[in-house]
């Protein structure tokens, strides 16, 4: 039986999370399938790009989460703990 695998598939194999006995049986789609061998390029391509993406949070969320812990014990007396 031949087995057919989707855009799904691929990306999975990109992020590493099929078996290897399934990758091999993709290995050998993506060398017989131009159109599942184009996803695949850009797929990693795009793995890559999201890769490079850096993110920070505004200062003033920063500022806010110092604000709250000095005023707010780590851990509160027991009378003021919820159960």
């Amino acid at each position: 039986m031949i087995k057919t695998f989707t855009q799904d598939d691929v990306i999975r194999y990109v992020y590493e999370e099929t078996s290897p006995e399934e990758s091999l049986l993709i290995e050998d789609a993506l060398m017989s399938e131009p159109d599942l061998m184009t996803f695949f390029l850009e797929a990693l391509e795009l793995r890559a790009l999201m890769n490079k993406i850096e993110r920070q949070p505004r200062v003033n969320t920063v500022q806010a989460i110092l604000n709250y812990s000095k005023h707010h014990p780590a851990n509160p007396p027991a009378r003021l703990r919820r159960s």
